[in-house]
């Protein structure tokens, strides 16, 4: 599995050689008109841990997958690999089964914004 297998409604916002790559779920959507900025879905495959400083991530071997659907809303568990091309292949695993709404991400909310969730289900065919 590849970038090019990605489902048409996830783009690749940012991917830096060799390095960290973002994936962005219909930004045609989450646009900061009807949602916040914040509320746009996200992949982030990282070397190291996602949320620590660049210079601190580059001195493990590891990557990371995290899925924001807030910075500060994530799928609980963050999976850990061995190169890069893991990585990748598994957040396009994950793009896709978000994208068939085979994901529950509502428990993932201490206070949720209801109208965000219900367009996510709406948009992945997901029951509520």
């Amino acid at each position: 599995m590849s970038l090019e297998t990605l489902p048409e409604s996830w783009v690749v916002w940012n991917d830096e050689p060799n390095g960290r790559c973002i994936l962005a779920y219909r930004p045609d959507v989450f646009d900061t008109k009807q949602f916040p900025p914040e509320c746009l879905p996200t992949l982030y495959v990282t070397q190291g841990t996602p949320n620590r400083p660049a210079q601190e991530r580059r001195a493990t071997d590891s990557w990371y997958l995290k899925f924001y659907l807030e910075p500060d809303v994530t799928l609980p568990k963050t999976p850990r690999f061995s190169t890069r091309e893991e990585a990748l292949s598994a957040a396009v695993e994950l793009a896709e089964k978000f994208d068939r709404g085979e994901l529950d991400y509502r428990d993932s909310y201490q206070i949720p914004r209801e109208e965000y969730l219900d367009k996510l289900d709406e948009l992945t065919g997901r029951e509520a």
